[in-house]
């Protein structure tokens, strides 16, 4: 397949796009520096924080300085664009409508995701921030691809939106237990069949090996879509560890997680 340059939409927020750009380093099959795919990335962290331009309804200031990164891409001629962030997908028509590139649709990629590996009529955790579940922007999704969306409980949703705000974007960490535990609990208490991390701060957390057949990790779709859709290759032994099957690890290894995060 011939290489196409990508364009990338970055800055929401810095930390998860530098996380993007290793994964594609890291995903991609490649021997020699000309094996890996051409990006420009604008890392355009100045952008009006996401989940407050949706609950404030101040998506047209939004808009405006987003229209300014798609001329800058059409001029650099990339071939496709992608935003490696979920809450922004809100505005995905909007911003497809700006120009005739395309733009992959991060979130329905990962629908397409979960529905492969956990068929029809599955309940879903959803772990993303505020806006993104108050605007339906992955549960509408889900339900058209016959998946039964979880939403947390407003206790569950503060502590997740704690690691967003308060971990990843204050200091650019955060404890992999406390990540691990919500989603053990969704499994475990609330009989969800998987989980989805819907927000780009919580791919930035490296998580064990306990919880990862239960989730589907929405950076991994697009970096895995990014890589394909530009002509490059995914290394054969990644695309096994993105999308293995759930029976593989017995539920008794999360009781054990979840009682070590809790202490």
């Amino acid at each position: 397949m011939k290489k196409s340059k990508l364009g990338v939409i970055g800055g929401m927020g810095p930390k998860a796009t530098s996380v993007f750009f290793d994964r594609v380093i890291e995903f991609t099959e490649a021997e020699a520096d000309q094996d890996h795919i051409d990006m420009i990335i604008l890392n355009h962290a100045s952008l009006p924080d996401r989940t407050s331009s949706i609950l404030e309804r101040k998506d047209q200031q939004f808009l405006r300085l987003i229209q300014a990164d798609i001329a800058l891409l059409e001029h650099a001629e990339v071939s496709t664009i992608v935003m490696p962030c979920n809450t922004a997908h809100r505005f995905f028509n909007e911003i497809q409508a700006m120009s005739a590139i395309p733009i992959v649709n991060m979130v329905r990629e990962t629908a397409e995701e979960l529905l492969a590996k956990h068929k029809e009529n599955r309940k879903i955790g959803i772990l993303a921030t505020d806006a993104t579940l108050q605007t339906g922007i992955y549960s509408d999704v889900l339900q058209q691809y016959g998946l039964e969306p979880f939403i947390p409980s407003p206790s569950m949703q503060q502590r997740i939106m704690s690691i967003i705000y308060e971990d990843i974007k204050k200091t650019g960490h955060s404890d992999d237990r406390v990540l691990e535990g919500v989603i053990t609990e969704m499994i475990q208490r609330e009989k969800c069949d998987g989980v989805v991390l819907a927000c780009t701060e919580l791919s930035c957390i490296k998580l064990g090996e306990s919880v990862r057949p239960y989730f589907v990790d929405a950076l991994d779709v697009l970096v895995h879509r990014s890589i394909t859709l530009s002509g490059g290759r995914i290394k054969p032994a990644l695309v096994e560890r993105l999308f293995i099957e759930k029976s593989c690890i017995p539920i008794t290894r999360l009781i054990i997680k979840t009682h070590i995060a809790r202490k």
